[in-house]
């Protein structure tokens, strides 16, 4: 039988309230286990603000979502018009509707700065493995809710950019006509597609990512938080077990925080009353007229989230093909010759990469570039044992490093940009050498990181009071 912990009868109603709660709910101790007695290391930066934001954007989203819900119709006759009166007729119905488009992108711009500071930190080494692995599943549940989000408005970037997207599908091998029908509900993109993207848009694909986001707080909190010097607080502790290097998680960085979130809600809220179309690029001009099946516009791109993945997809040409039939050739054959192996290893690396080269052949590039835009999400989840690097922080690997992730991130913005442009001869190439080297950074990660000379790390955090 649980024992009740009783307060003084004299005490305040809040502290009977909440005695009366923690004696049949842990809401105290799950205070003090996530907020007021979790440490986190005293060195944390600015990039540390992005994590807290994608929840608050969440919130946004979950909240703004509910109210949209009640006016729109999931009928493909009516979905246009239904967007036009909350927009023109529904008292506020405008600023719901910009907050959940703004709220779309800027989802991706705080969830895309907070994997990059995991990316440079190496918070997803030992032990964070999960936590990493939590953050991609996010991130790639995310895609599908935005995805199937941006058909709901149907207007004509709507319809067109899931025609395309979904009939990609059906370049795979033997599933692949079944699959793309199995997903439309029909031939065409039509009402059936409608309903199911609304479906899964406002049920499914949430509960999924709420669950997502509740496992990688559950499993950040369990082995604690990284910090920029790669350095594990909890290895010095004090006679009580209180990290030396750590301080509570409230007040202190629940103040910082809040800062992080005003700052946020500025510029959110700058961009919402101002310029929620952003150019085009958070709410395409074409998805102003409504949906029409029998006129393509002249220029079809997904919005501008999508894109880096995108010309992953229309990089691979049957060109390119060869050019990548070249390369895994030379990098099996190198392998053999510079890599100590059995000799029956040996066989199945130059066999397994003639096998590919075959299969490269014999299936249309359109295959591959499915392959390669799923991949472009899919290699991330492998990061923790592609990096071989003796320290986790960019702070303590060679200089040529740095460099090396700030080609990567500027890598990333190029073939962002040219997912949103047509395709043109040079822009084709320097997209496919943009593929080259996104792909390269991944592949070549197990021997590239270990190359150069290391920092020390120091045992304990650098950290300058201010």
């Amino acid at each position: 039988m649980a024992t009740f912990h009783e307060v003084s009868p004299n005490a305040p109603l809040s502290e009977k309230a909440l005695n009366w709660v923690d004696n049949r709910f842990p809401l105290s101790k799950l205070f003090k286990e996530h907020m007021s007695e979790y440490y986190a290391p005293k060195n944390f930066n600015f990039w540390y603000i992005f994590g807290s934001l994608s929840l608050l954007v969440l919130v946004i989203q979950i909240v703004t979502g509910i109210f949209l819900v009640m006016h729109y119709k999931p009928d493909a006759n009516l979905a246009f018009a239904s967007v036009e009166y909350i927009m023109r007729d529904v008292p506020w119905g405008w600023l719901i509707r910009y907050m959940h488009s703004t709220g779309a992108s800027a989802f991706f711009v705080v969830v895309y700065l907070h994997m990059f500071r995991g990316l440079v930190y190496g918070s997803y080494r030992k032990p964070r493995e999960l936590v990493w692995i939590f953050g991609c599943g996010i991130f790639l549940a995310l895609m599908a809710e935005a995805f199937m989000g941006y058909l709901l408005p149907w207007g004509q970037m709507s319809y067109w950019g899931a025609q395309v997207i979904v009939n990609l599908f059906s370049a795979i091998p033997f599933i692949g006509p079944d699959l793309s029908i199995l997903i439309r509900g029909d031939f065409v993109v039509g009402d059936a597609t409608l309903n199911r993207f609304f479906s899964f848009h406002v049920i499914a694909v949430p509960l999924v990512l709420i669950g997502l986001v509740a496992a990688h707080i559950i499993a950040l909190h369990e082995v604690g938080s990284n910090n920029p010097d790669g350095v594990e607080i909890k290895a010095t502790k004090d006679a009580k077990g209180i990290p030396l290097d750590g301080i509570p998680f409230h007040p202190y960085y629940s103040v910082h925080d809040i800062f992080g979130v005003s700052v946020f809600l500025f510029v959110f809220s700058a961009i919402v009353f101002f310029a929620p179309e952003m150019g085009g690029y958070f709410l395409e001009y074409n998805n102003f007229i409504p949906a029409d099946p029998f006129q393509t516009p002249l220029h079809i791109a997904p919005v501008w989230y999508f894109t880096p993945f995108y010309t992953l997809l229309r990089a691979l040409t049957t060109e390119m093909m060869y050019v990548l039939m070249v390369i895994l050739l030379v990098g099996a054959i190198l392998a053999v010759v510079k890599i100590q192996m059995p000799a029956i290893l040996k066989a199945v690396v130059l066999g397994g990469a003639i096998v590919v080269s075959a299969l490269m052949l014999m299936i249309d590039a359109k295959f591959w570039g499915v392959v390669a835009m799923g991949g472009g999400v899919v290699i991330l989840f492998f990061l923790p044992w592609l990096d071989n690097s003796p320290v986790k922080s960019i702070r303590y690997r060679p200089t040529w490093h740095k460099y090396l992730y700030a080609v990567f991130f500027i890598n990333f913005l190029v073939i962002g940009y040219l997912g949103t442009q047509p395709v043109a001869p040079i822009s084709g190439r320097i997209a496919q050498l943009g593929t080259l080297f996104y792909f390269g950074f991944f592949i070549l990660m197990p021997w590239w990181s270990r190359l150069g000379t290391f920092k020390p790390v120091p045992t304990r955090v650098t950290y300058t009071a201010h």
